[in-house]
């Protein structure tokens, strides 16, 4: 039975097993583990944790919930892009994407940042252009930037709570980079 199973999507799997991992041992240390090496914050630039927070931020979750919520919508929609676009490129998107949303809030907030949901609408706007057509903008493009980012907006405009909208659109923002940017498919 075992041998019928495939991995089929290695980076977005092996993404969401470490992410896993990450949050049992964040509750083995009371979030300690998770607030050490997996939440990017301000720090001296001469701490080396420094620099493994600033991509394993998003391998940090606060909790089951919010694991869920993110690695529904990863696999979802990551087997399809690391289908589309490959394994290395898959890698590559969400180094980049996790690096250029840590220092974002280090340089803008003064808060804690955890969580895989800058990845999500990277992988969000990514999706929109899988069938893109040479010289054209997808729809689903446009009505994705329009539902999810403009959401992100007013949220981030009117409601106080602890989600980092500005995260969510950075992911995005990346998302709509890479997706325009054909030389991702590597």
């Amino acid at each position: 039975m075992i041998k019928r199973i495939k991995y089929n999507s290695p980076v977005v799997l092996t993404f969401t097993f470490l992410s896993f991992l990450v949050l049992i041992l964040g509750y083995i240390t009371r979030m300690e583990s998770t607030y050490l090496l997996f939440s990017v914050y301000r720090s001296g630039l001469t701490d080396f944790f420094f620099y493994i927070r600033l991509f394993g931020h998003v391998l940090g979750h606060a909790d089951l919930e919010h694991f869920f919520n993110n690695f529904l919508i990863i696999l979802l929609i990551g087997p399809m892009l690391e289908e589309k676009y490959g394994s290395k490129s898959m890698v590559i998107m969400i180094l980049i994407t996790a690096a250029v949303t840590g220092i974002i809030n280090v340089l803008f907030f003064n808060t804690i940042l955890l969580g895989a949901s800058g990845i999500v609408f990277m992988m969000i706007l990514l999706g929109s252009f899988v069938n893109i057509e040479r010289g054209r903008i997808p729809l689903t493009f446009i009505l994705v930037v329009v539902i999810f980012i403009g959401r992100e907006v007013v949220e981030g405009l009117f409601v106080q709570d602890n989600v980092s909208q500005l995260t969510h659109i950075v992911g995005g923002i990346c998302g709509a980079f890479f997706g325009f940017n054909k030389r991702w498919n590597i």
